[in-house]
């Protein structure tokens, strides 16, 4: 079966509250997340966090969707884990680290196991380009929204 995992890694010229408050934002993640096509809150904590959320996602051959949980540790770490869905798992998180001088080094991760019936499709060519899609690009896509921003 087709596993797709990995992380990347960027340093942004911004402190580390500022990251944490896009990071933590998860329905405006597909405004500057490629391949992302919706995030929609399904239940909330006392904070207002979306902790259950249906998501969207472009694997170019079809549009995947499930349902995650998200886990807040602020400011350092969002996590979140695939309840149900078309992918057989999926475990992803941000951990953010202040480096000082109003410099944060951020951190995704992602490991998805796209299950039998996907692995049959996507695999070779796609699953790298679809690697570095959801994965290799994740952090340079944070850096980009905070100091463009």
């Amino acid at each position: 079966m087709a596993v797709l995992t990995g992380s990347s890694t960027a340093e942004v010229d911004a402190p580390l509250e500022q990251v944490w408050a896009l990071v933590e934002d998860v329905e405006r993640a597909p405004e500057w997340q490629a391949g992302l096509k919706g995030i929609h809150a399904l239940e909330r904590d006392d904070e207002g966090h979306a902790t259950l959320c249906q998501t969207e996602a472009d694997a170019k051959v079809r549009t995947i969707k499930s349902t995650v949980r998200f886990t807040y540790n602020g400011p350092t770490t969002l996590a979140w884990r695939q309840e149900k869905g078309e992918l057989k798992s999926v475990d992803g998180r941000w951990e953010l680290e202040d480096l000082g001088e109003n410099r944060t080094l951020v951190t995704y991760s992602l490991e998805v196991d796209l299950g039998r019936m996907l692995s049959l499709v996507i695999r070779g060519p796609l699953l790298d380009l679809l690697r570095r899609m959801f994965v290799s690009a994740r952090a340079g896509e944070l850096k980009r929204a905070i100091e463009s921003g």
